[in-house]
């Protein structure tokens, strides 16, 4: 499987970028810690971009699509033809993230990793690797060189938006189904019950989410008891968007590039991001917490607070397109306030 690059080790945050940030918000005219934490959000971001004075005006998101072999069951309250219809549905700019872009000025672009599309989209990258993965429930999600394969697509993105100078990474994700996959692979590495992470993904009612948990236990049921690896974990119940996406966080880590996490789905990607190369977290900012009650349980494995919680279970980096404007205010604080000393005002003793 050729994942070399996978072993490149990540870069770590500027300590002197850390220190200089910290020392300027000393001097804010403020009481020091008053605006709590657009202040940490600042030095965070100082640290990661190694600039004393950060900016997040270069937005790239990276929205990933791909059909899940478990939707044959009935785990979503859509068919799987809606992964094609979106897909065409953001090419056509009518999608939410499509309006959250725009509104931020952002680079939209949308990967067809795997869907069951007959033909690509004018205007989304052919990435396919498949047509979707294979029914979890059953057998692995994919073959070794399809994970490779994946990865490498969430790899390549990030050299793009490196190349376009963008300050802020943002993956996105669209696929029938893939509650399923975050919640199974969430479930595999946290050695919890697929019943306390399974939600309502799409709109299910409770029986739904009932056949829904028993469906992802005879998944989980197929590696009971065996010590698998991380890539191992996500080969068997990932999807090719959320290796993707693991692939994109890891690279953002090796080349520098904060990364904005999105909800359940791309906090899973992160999750196995983190499992394969623990300073990966130094690089994820987690944007809000979504209603899918695996999604908090992720966040709390990762000591994460995010930024938001406005009930949201959209995807398609919808919520952290919303938090995108969190992080440009604490930038403007830090960067504009005027000192105690430039406004000749007198600091607390």
């Amino acid at each position: 499987m050729p994942t070399d690059w996978l072993r490149e080790p990540a870069m770590t945050p500027s300590g002197t970028a850390r220190r200089e940030a910290v020392e300027r918000q000393r001097q804010l005219t403020k009481p020091a810690g008053s605006l709590g934490r657009l202040e940490a959000l600042a030095i965070e971001l100082a640290a990661l971009q190694r600039r004393a004075r950060p900016a997040v005006d270069r937005v790239w998101i990276s929205l990933f699509a791909a059909d899940h072999g478990i939707a044959v069951h009935p785990v979503s309250a859509y068919p799987r033809e809606v992964t094609a219809q979106m897909l065409a549905n953001y090419a056509n700019g009518g999608a939410a993230i499509n309006a959250l872009a725009e509104t931020l000025d952002a680079r939209l672009e949308v990967i067809d990793v795997g869907t069951l599309a007959p033909e690509v989209a004018n205007g989304v990258i052919d990435a396919r690797i498949a047509a979707g993965t294979a029914d979890i429930s059953r057998d692995d999600a994919m073959t070794p060189d399809q994970l490779a394969q994946a990865l490498r697509t969430g790899r390549d993105a990030v050299e793009r938006a490196l190349a376009d100078a963008s300050e802020l990474f943002v993956a996105g994700e669209m696929g029938i189904g893939n509650t399923s996959s975050a919640a199974a692979l969430a479930s595999a590495c946290l050695s919890l019950p697929a019943r306390r992470l399974v939600g309502a993904g799409t709109g299910l009612d409770h029986a739904g989410v009932q056949r829904k948990t028993k469906r992802l236990e005879q998944a989980l049921a197929r590696h009971a008891g065996a010590r698998l690896t991380p890539l191992q974990i996500l080969r068997a119940w990932g999807g090719f968007e959320i290796a993707a996406i693991t692939g994109a966080y890891l690279r953002c880590a090796q080349r520098g590039l904060p990364a904005l996490v999105d909800g359940f789905i791309t906090s899973a990607a992160a999750l196995l991001a983190t499992r394969i190369e623990p300073r990966c977290l130094d690089w994820l900012i987690f944007a809000h917490v979504s209603a899918e009650p695996g999604h908090r349980l992720i966040l709390e494995a990762l000591d994460a607070t995010p930024l938001l919680s406005l009930g949201m279970r959209l995807g398609e980096a919808s919520g952290a397109a919303c938090a995108v404007s969190l992080l440009r205010m604490a930038c403007a604080i830090h960067n504009h306030m005027a000192t105690f000393a430039d406004a000749g005002v007198t600091e607390a003793p």
